[in-house]
């Protein structure tokens, strides 16, 4: 898919290949594909004949999300290198302890990633941000605008890049977050890469000169290898509400915390990354999507099932439906009912473990008649109350009424030892919470002894850059509520 991006670009040069947007939601171009290519190109060169790069080597890649972490991209899989990529989310000792294993052997950053590694520090570490100083890892050089607290530019050189290198190997590497004993990094090689895109690919099918909007390197490169226009989400809200009205794309990917605000929507919409439930499905098509995918999908397996807004609303059982498994993805549980998947695109191994070709989701689920897959919820959430064990995620579909923006199942822990289970439900801006809490009383009800011994309405925490729920913020949350007004109840 990487060499066929290279050129697609090569030959429709003029084109635009990735828009950002003015305040205002206009489109502008930030990179047409010739100028994309020629980047990579540069990008490459440097990497081979100064920094003497070669294939295998660990490349550490903190640059945002544009044309230029593209080209990066491109450059590292044209010499064969395995890119390390230093998300400022998985934690400074997380990142240390594992690239200990695949030490860099350069780390090309941008300068706000130096800033938050450096001078910033302090105001980055207050939205969760936080990268180790990176010239404790490795030499570094700049990408794009150099400033005073940056280090060298990335050196042009007048030769020309090395011809593609054609054997497998690691492609990339991805820190998940962890504990520094225990932390996790995902390697995917460049087969597993390869065969994760054409799934996206096919799934998606972007079509030439038409507009997807995503922000995922999973998103980008189909898009622009089948000779689409890739859009960046703007990241305020109401900005990226206009860029849609300007851009009224055939395709657009956004997480679900991004997808909760808009109000006009046009084509296809596709969601994933976090729980994305049947009313955000269907709140999607009612703003004027055709369709509207809720997408499973790891670090580890991209993507793994889908499944369209009809059949998720029209799933009255229990338990949340994800869709049938995308072609080639194999599915089986193990004893515990814990989910196990294998794919072409499922990740080779974990850094510094043996490869495994079945990747362990942490989450329970059961298999239908017809191979769908139907979540039940994370291992780890499951709540003990009264020696019996309640997996959320069973329950946690129901409590999704239109009034509802986002819900969750907790456990608190009692002054008996036991866990009170307790219902956490954010309402919509707007909702009338006298009457959302008599509508969810047919919904409590039929959880039979699963039932919540309280319920709470309020905000739901949220965590991580993909903004899941925290349930672990949402249970002190709920023990400090219940604390002061210890007789509130769900019955």
């Amino acid at each position: 898919m990487l060499d066929q991006l290279a050129r697609t670009l090569r030959e429709g040069a003029s084109r635009p290949a990735l828009l950002g947007t003015t305040r205002g939601g206009s489109p502008r171009v930030l990179a047409r594909c010739g100028e994309l290519a020629a980047l990579a190109e540069r990008y490459a060169a440097a990497l081979h004949h100064v920094h003497g790069l070669r294939p295998g080597d660990t490349l550490g890649v903190a640059v945002r999300p544009g044309p230029r972490a593209l080209a990066v991209l491109l450059a590292a899989h044209r010499l064969g290198l395995r890119s390390a990529v230093l998300d400022p989310g998985a934690g400074p000792e997380v990142l240390r302890a594992r690239l200990a294993l695949a030490p860099p052997a350069l780390i090309l950053a941008d300068a706000a990633a130096q800033a938050v590694a450096g001078w910033a520090r302090p105001l980055a570490r207050r939205a969760h941000l936080e990268l180790p100083p990176l010239a404790a890892l490795a030499p570094v050089a700049t990408v794009g605008p150099r400033h005073p607290w940056c280090a060298r530019p990335l050196a042009e050189h007048p030769a020309p890049a090395p011809a593609p290198y054609e054997g497998d190997g690691d492609a990339v590497i991805v820190f998940t977050s962890g504990t520094t004993s225990a932390p996790r990094a995902v390697v995917h090689s460049r087969a597993s890469l390869a065969a994760g895109m054409r799934a996206v690919d096919a799934l998606v099918r972007p079509r030439p000169g038409r507009t997807v909007l995503g922000g995922t390197t999973f998103v980008l490169v189909p898009a622009l290898a089948a000779g689409a226009i890739a859009a960046l989400p703007a990241r305020r809200a109401a900005v990226l509400q206009r860029q849609l009205d300007r851009l009224a794309p055939d395709e657009t990917y956004l997480t679900p915390p991004q997808l909760r605000p808009l109000h006009r929507l046009t084509g296809r919409v596709w969601t994933g990354s976090a729980p994305a439930d049947a009313a955000l499905l269907r709140r999607a098509k009612q703003a004027g999507a055709s369709e509207a995918w809720g997408v499973y999908a790891l670090t580890e397996l991209f993507p793994a099932a889908a499944v369209e807004e009809r059949d998720k609303s029209a799933h009255d059982g229990p338990g949340d439906l994800l869709g049938h498994p995308l072609p080639g993805v194999r599915t089986r549980l193990d004893a515990d009912g814990e989910l196990l998947l294998a794919a072409p695109s499922a990740r080779d191994r974990y850094l510094g473990e043996d490869p495994d070709p079945w990747v362990r989701t942490g989450d329970r689920a059961r298999l239908d008649p017809d191979g769908r897959i139907v979540l039940a919820g994370r291992l780890k959430d499951m709540v003990l109350r009264r020696a019996e064990n309640i997996y959320p995620g069973l329950y946690e579909p129901s409590l999704h009424l239109p009034d509802v923006e986002l819900a969750v199942l907790v456990g608190v822990p009692g002054p008996d030892g036991d866990e009170r289970l307790v219902a956490l439900v954010q309402p919509r801006p707007g909702a009338d919470r006298h009457r959302l809490r008599a509508a969810l009383r047919a919904p409590l009800d039929r959880m039979g002894t699963a039932r919540p011994d309280a319920l709470l309405l309020g905000p739901v925490p949220l965590t991580g850059r993909s903004r899941k729920p925290d349930r672990t913020a949402a249970a002190h949350y709920c023990a400090t509520h219940l604390a002061k007004s210890p007789a509130r109840s769900a019955r």
